[in-house]
Formats: C-alpha cells, structure tokens, sequence
C-alpha cells in the first residue's frame, strides 16, 4: 500500500512540473486573439479531440467487454 501511495505521489508531482511547460504556445494563442485572429479556438478544438480519443477507445473496450460476457453466457 505504502508503494502505491509513493508512486501516486511521485506522478502528482511530475504533473505539477509539467503544467507550466507551454508557455510559447500561451503567448502564441493570446497575441493572436489580440490581434484578431481565431487561432485559438482552433487550438481549443484541437485540445478537446485530443481529450475526448481516451474516453472513446475505453467505452469501445468496455461495450466489446460487455458484448463477449453477454456471449459466454448464452
């Protein structure tokens, strides 16, 4: 238990460093609105297609899962 806890531990921590790691591309987005540009509700497009492809594939996994335990049983 004591080994899990370390390791969750360990994982926040490396997220809390990585966080702050785009800066560039902060800059990038906020200039171009300024100035009149719709880049960055194209990159929010972007980072939500990448957020949603995870959630997807898991519920393909679990309906296929689903499906296969349906089938032995019958």
């Amino acid at each position: 238990m004591k080994q899990l806890a370390l390791i969750i531990l360990f994982l926040v921590n490396l997220f809390k460093q990585a966080s702050a790691q785009c800066a560039m591309c902060k800059s990038v987005v906020e200039s171009n609105i300024d100035g009149g540009s719709s880049i960055g509700s194209g990159l929010n497009d972007g980072i939500l297609y990448l957020m949603a492809m995870p959630y997807l594939a898991l519920a393909i996994v679990a309906f296929a899962w689903v499906r296969y335990n349906k089938r032995l049983k019958a």
